[in-house]
């Protein structure tokens, strides 16, 4: 299908191909059999999608500046978040309901200001540097956490003493190939304990235009789009990990943005340019957390009663159906 289409510039057969691509309706760049004129024309096609694009991008805006105020309002564009499929497990913020479960739960005496956050972060057996480092790096964001290592003790002979030494929060960080790639967040002295995949780890070095080293100021935690009752409570398990009351002298911001049930977390710096324009500086360490199991108590794999399991085959059988 893609012989006959006319000559490669610049093989010296024949006139230069012209600028604009004439596909038939038909073709098909697979169909093309030799791999560098299959290429070569995906790359025109290309092309040709984009110019027709910008030239219609063009022509409407110069439609809506000739009607001026009697331009029709622009199209919203459809994404997957604002197609998503409606949870009725959605937080109504109003909801008494949702006010009895916060007054109530494992987390009540952290918001009621009865305990102040001490956070153990750990690794798997025997770590190796990168992961060493992601869990320095951690510590800087998460005030008044200490890095302890395994050492070869389980988790259950761990968590009896993290409670007996006052701690109310126990971050694992597992790794495989040296990279970390797990997160266990087990809130003490009862639980939940969630376990998360991590992805796309940079350490500070790793990152462009970075800032200067973070201060020893509590940071402000900014939770985004957290709308079920599941998201709600591993929303409030973040919180739970920073003190009130952030000093905002200090300028740091830590944000927890879940898009699609994917969690980025970013650590920035505000920087005042102006008394009107304001500026961020990425700090770092920046992370991607996927929620796979929340579970009552603490750390359990063999009884532990799960409250929410990800079950890829059933739960992933629509695109725009999130549980945060």
């Amino acid at each position: 299908a893609g012989e006959g289409s006319g000559p490669v510039p610049g093989d010296g057969a024949g006139p230069p191909a012209p600028e604009r691509v004439l596909f038939p309706p038909t073709f098909s760049v697979s169909e093309i059999k030799n791999k560098q004129r299959r290429h070569f024309m995906f790359l025109r096609w290309k092309q040709q999608q984009r110019k027709e694009k910008l030239a219609l991008k063009k022509k409407r805006r110069k439609e809506r500046e000739a009607l001026g105020d009697k331009a029709p309002p622009k199209a919203v564009p459809k994404t997957i978040e604002n197609q998503r499929v409606y949870d009725e497990t959605t937080v109504d913020p109003n909801d008494e309901e949702v006010a009895f479960d916060e007054a109530t739960d494992e987390f009540a005496s952290y918001f009621n200001r009865q305990t102040v956050p001490k956070i153990l972060i750990t690794t798997s057996d025997r770590p190796r540097g990168r992961t060493v480092r992601f869990c320095e790096q951690l510590a800087t964001v998460i005030p008044n956490s200490h890095v302890y290592y395994r050492r070869g003790l389980a988790l259950k002979r761990i968590i009896p003493q993290c409670i007996a030494r006052d701690f109310t929060d126990l971050i694992v960080i597992n790794e495989d190939r040296k990279i970390p790639n797990g997160l266990v967040l087990s809130h003490l002295p009862d639980g939940p304990t969630a376990h998360f995949r991590m992805s796309s780890v940079r350490l500070r070095k790793e990152i462009k235009r970075k800032g200067k080293e973070p201060t020893e100021h509590v940071p402000e935690v900014i939770l985004n789009n957290f709308t079920t009752r599941l998201g709600h409570s591993i929303g409030r398990m973040f919180a739970a990990l920073f003190p009130h009351d952030p000093q905002f002298i200090g300028r740091q911001v830590a944000t927890f943005h879940n898009q699609r049930d994917y969690i980025f977390f970013r650590f920035h710096r505000y920087i005042f340019k102006s008394e009107k324009k304001v500026g961020i500086q990425e700090l770092g360490p920046r992370f991607t957390l996927k929620l796979r199991s929340l579970q009552k108590g603490t750390f359990d794999s063999k009884f532990g009663e799960y409250e929410w399991i990800h079950k890829r085959r059933e739960m992933d059988t629509s695109r725009r159906k999130f549980h945060l």
